[in-house]
């Protein structure tokens, strides 16, 4: 019979302690204490190696198989399956697709440690030190995190890289906004904002890093510049959203986390459909990828209401996410805007625009629109030409989210004086300061009134 390794040594330590006590040289308590058991079953043991000094102490249990060991054949069809057909995805999203589409029913430890035993996934490193993570907010739409990730996203296209940008709600961890764009670029931004709007509404607050599209940083590493915004900050002052900046790669840990995710499950998959393009990609994630990931992480929030305040119909959110600043019009009638030249047309009672300040708009279509306060002067397309049609109508600010007034609190601060009546001083008589009587209306203006002649 051959016993394995550790049940050899495991007999070599406990014939040691036997032969000690055995010697005089320690207790039977002693020798139970170091062996870890309880002294009865040292007894035990004792007298299994009186009746066999040789295979006494050895336990036979490790000769029996477990009954819940895993059949060979499944354990090696997995890893074939592994090996040939998903050699990078990682152990959890392996294992998601092979229960989904092979009929896999075996438990992620086990997977994990036979893959790690074939040598197909290396071992993770130990973790650092201790850190507490931050409490997700409590309602769905308070906080979201924005953020791209440039990854070679496209396995079948080796050399290029694209950049992932998403958007994760905080307390959900709902992925709401995931498009590959060429680069992170402003225009990319806001097609995403514009994308979260019109499907959700107005969030509260905006997490994202300090990327030039966000934020103005003076100095490398320090403190944003509040005082002078981006076109993005500048929108979303506009729109009423916090813009919330991030100091750290740790302090959001919660889209990095994401990032990590995306490029181990997404690259994988993509490589999987043989998915070569950005389009094909990008329909890929809004018709599989998204509703499978949120199916599978997200998790309800701690408070069933939503922080989203949706938008009616009539906003036009085109016109709300669009990059403005003011110029000066030239003699010739000509404004820029970002080396575009924009050509005004003669208006109507008015023999030249030279001279005047005016702000221009570029739209998130590429358009162009000149406006004068509520008047519009020209609307051009994105290469500067002047299109036809009405001209588009200048946007409503939106409103403030109403903050909800108790019941119990009347919305005049001294309403509550006249509901009280004239405040008394226990038996004297009211005083005049305290009652509450109608103003008088003033009739004229008020004359100097001087000594009699």
């Amino acid at each position: 019979m051959e016993f394995p390794a550790v049940a050899v040594e495991r007999a070599m330590t406990y014939q040691q302690v036997i032969m000690r006590v055995l010697a005089g040289t320690w207790s039977w308590l002693k020798a139970a204490d170091v062996l870890g058991i309880h002294p009865r079953s040292l007894r035990r043991w004792r007298a299994r190696y009186e009746r066999d000094p040789v295979l006494g102490l050895l336990d036979r249990r490790r000769r029996r198989p477990s009954h819940r060991t895993a059949p060979r054949a499944e354990v090696q069809r997995v890893l074939q399956l592994y090996r040939t057909r998903y050699p990078d995805f990682n152990v959890r999203h392996f294992l998601h697709v092979a229960r989904r589409d092979h009929g896999v029913t075996l438990s992620y430890t086990f997977v994990k440690l036979a893959l790690q035993d074939a040598g197909l996934v290396p071992k993770g490193r130990a973790r650092g030190r201790h850190r507490r993570r931050r409490a997700a907010r409590a309602c769905f739409g308070e906080l979201l995190h924005l953020d791209g990730s440039d990854h070679g996203w496209l396995a079948h296209c080796p050399g290029q890289r694209q950049t992932l940008l998403a958007v994760v709600d905080d307390a959900t961890k709902r992925l709401l906004y995931a498009q590959l764009w060429p680069e992170e670029t402003t225009h990319a931004v806001l097609a995403a904002l514009h994308a979260v709007l019109a499907g959700f509404g107005l969030p509260m607050a905006l997490y994202t890093d300090r990327a030039g599209w966000a934020f103005h940083t003076p100095t490398a590493g320090g403190r944003v510049d509040r005082t002078h915004l981006t076109v993005v900050g500048r929108i979303l002052a506009r729109l009423g959203i916090d813009h919330i900046p991030s100091y750290s790669p740790q302090a959001r840990g919660r889209i990095e986390r994401l990032n990590r995710t995306l490029q181990g499950r997404l690259v994988n998959e993509l490589r999987v459909a043989g998915i070569t393009t950005l389009e094909a990609a990008n329909t890929y994630l809004r018709a599989q990828f998204i509703p499978d990931y949120n199916a599978q992480f997200t998790r309800p929030a701690a408070d069933p209401a939503s922080a989203f305040v949706p938008l009616g119909a009539a906003v036009a959110l085109d016109q709300l996410l669009a990059d403005d600043g003011e110029r000066l019009v030239g003699r010739d009638n000509v404004v820029s805007f970002d080396g575009v030249a924009l050509q005004l047309a003669k208006q109507p009672g008015r023999r030249s625009c030279a001279g005047l300040h005016v702000r221009v708009w570029r739209h998130l279509s590429g358009e162009h629109t000149v406006w004068r306060g509520p008047q519009c002067l020209g609307h051009y397309d994105a290469q500067g030409r002047p299109l036809e049609g009405p001209r588009p109508r200048r946007p409503k600010p939106l409103q403030g989210r109403p903050r909800p007034r108790p019941a119990s609190r009347p919305t005049n601060a001294r309403a509550h004086l006249a509901s009280e009546g004239p405040r008394t001083r226990g038996p004297l008589s009211p005083h005049p300061l305290n009652q509450v009587s109608s103003p008088r209306r003033r009739l004229g203006p008020r004359l100097p009134v001087g000594p009699e002649e």
